[in-house]
């Protein structure tokens, strides 16, 4: 039986596969596969914004990554949650919609030496497939006339993007003690300069999750020319040699419930199948550190020492406070009542618990004044449990988690057999650097110091963890390692870099280096990771990548 053939093979359906396959599939006369490992995304939990509890950690929808044992966190394994279902993980995280900081793509530029990476560049990719809230028929009526904002945000686009749809009084109070503590007030984290503090924008409709399948899918299943494959992972990729001598890649061989099929690209082949996917799938085809596929008994295609490494990841620290005279979800959820309450309002109303991303107020700061931008960013909850997915504590209380949001410790990617169906060897190697560790305490120290503020002290704040009895540098970056966790979002494992650069993995327009007819698209082309969460910035990846594919550069 012949090959399948498509002009362009799209692996893994997450944030940039289905931005790509919208785009790419938008020429009727190019036959576009999308090939995704997971199910469809019509699992209920995946839509009701609370639902990444019952995602995160489950094989429906979660491929239940474990990171290997680490020494910056007293040797302990983390959980590392990946989106395995239609829409990758903006199926399952944070929602939250945050793009940076200006500086972190003009770094970019820096390194690689392409100036359509700068800030200004990627700005217009940005916007090209937002749909803000505060651009809806030009006026906000809480704020007036929204007519600055259509310089930096998009009005038209698939990607949803709105204000949560509930406030907590406790966590204004932690808004009030943070100006106290000289961190302005933000309307707007996606300027360029996220430096503030603020209720986060998320991506929902409605008080729902606004997955990009639903945004860029679920609009086109119509054309004839998009075929999407789910249930179906990819083993490996095919090579031939074009006449000139050059190592081409010609499609993969996928496996399905009937065995394996081979698929042919006559265009691209474009791995979109994330931070650990995407280095996996290379390093499994040959394509990656020469030593590692001969001990794993794969033919080396192309040596390039870079793919799997450079491994970069956010670390939360979360500081528990108890606290009394307020509502908090601790409270409100642990009876059948206060239960029974929520989902009421979610079933009414759209709002709520229900409709509630994992963090809601959000601050970017520095951790000490001689720094030139924020470098911490926080996550601040109504709640606190002893770690994701367990019960809510019995009290009340209230969580700042605290990231280190330019990490200087770096891991890496690694497969450890020749079968596809086998997780790689995850090692972030979180704080194993001294400047990690530092900044760990100066954060832990700088929420002491928030909670100490007039303002909170109606709720009489009572640190919980760490405890007030560590107080000295290594005592405190110690403690970090017990208690911090990942934020889950791995980047820069199949960096972009210049072609004298043996660490990248691909050039500027997202071409393996050594490799005709194959891209990466998707974070881990990331040099450095963001100061932000990374969901927005994959989304525009994939729209440059679209518009260098579609042009032939």
């Amino acid at each position: 039986m012949p090959a399948a053939e498509f002009d362009y093979i799209i692996i893994g359906a997450g944030t940039a596969g289905c931005l790509l396959a919208n785009r790419l599939s938008a020429d009727p006369s190019k036959q576009v596969l999308l090939i995704e490992a997971g199910k469809k995304d019509n699992y209920i939990w995946i839509h009701v914004p609370v639902g990444y509890l019952y995602c995160i950690g489950n094989p429906r929808t979660d491929w239940l990554y474990q990171t290997e044992a680490t020494a910056g966190l007293n040797g302990r394994s983390l959980r590392y949650p990946r989106g395995k279902t239609l829409g990758g993980c903006s199926s399952i995280n944070g929602m939250i919609y945050m793009r940076g900081q200006a500086r972190d793509y003009d770094t970019w530029a820096q390194l690689t030496g392409d100036d359509d990476w700068t800030w200004t560049n990627a700005l217009p990719d940005f916007k090209a497939h937002e749909h803000h809230y505060k651009l809806d028929n030009g006026i906000d009526p809480a704020i007036g006339d929204n007519s600055r904002f259509s310089d930096l945000h998009g009005g038209d686009g698939e990607l949803r993007v709105e204000k949560q749809r509930l406030r907590w009084e406790v966590l204004d109070a932690f808004a009030a003690a943070a100006n106290e503590a000289g961190i302005e007030s933000t309307d707007d984290f996606n300027t360029g300069d996220n430096a503030g503090i603020g209720y986060f924008e998320v991506t929902q409709k409605s008080g729902w999750r606004w997955s990009c399948a639903k945004a860029f899918l679920r609009p086109i299943r119509h054309r004839k020319n998009l075929t999407v494959w789910t249930e179906s992972q990819v083993e490996r990729l095919t090579f031939d040699k074009t006449e000139a001598g050059a190592t081409r890649c010609t499609g993969a061989i996928v496996r399905q419930s009937g065995g394996a099929v081979t698929v042919r690209s006559k265009g691209e082949v474009i791995l979109s199948a994330g931070a650990i996917g995407s280095p996996q799938i290379l390093q499994l085809s040959g394509v990656g550190p020469a030593a590692l596929s001969q001990a794993h008994g794969i033919d080396v295609v192309k040596d390039l020492p870079g793919v799997g490494e450079n491994l970069q990841d956010h670390l939360q620290i979360r500081a528990v406070y108890k606290v009394q005279n307020a509502k908090t979800l601790n409270t409100l959820a642990n009876s059948l009542f206060g239960k029974a309450m929520i989902g009421l309002e979610y079933m009414l109303k759209r709002s709520g618990p229900m409709s509630m991303a994992p963090s809601q107020l959000g601050a970017f700061t520095r951790s000490d004044p001689n720094r030139a931008h924020a470098n911490l960013e926080y996550h601040v909850q109504p709640l606190s449990l002893d770690a994701f997915g367990e019960d809510l504590h019995p009290f009340p209380a209230m969580t700042a988690s605290v990231c280190n949001l330019n990490p200087t410790s770096r891991g890496h990617v690694r497969i450890t057999s020749n079968r596809f169906d086998l997780p790689p060897e995850i090692a972030p190697n979180y704080l194993s650097t001294e400047e990690d560790r530092l900044v760990a305490a100066q954060s832990l120290r700088q929420v002491r110091e928030i909670m100490a503020k007039p303002a909170m002290q109606k709720y009489k704040p009572q640190e919980w963890k760490p405890g007030v009895e560590f107080q000295t540098d290594e005592e405190l970056a110690k403690l970090a390692g017990d208690i911090a966790n990942t934020i889950f979002h791995p980047t820069g494992t199949a960096k972009m870099g210049r072609n004298d650069d043996p660490s990248a993995v691909v050039d500027t327009k997202l071409r393996v280096h050594g490799i005709e007819g194959l891209r990466v698209v998707d974070a881990s082309i990331m040099p450095q990771i963001t100061s932000g969460n990374t969901n927005a910035p994959t989304l525009m990846i994939a729209e440059k990548a679209a518009r260098y594919i579609q042009s032939g550069t």
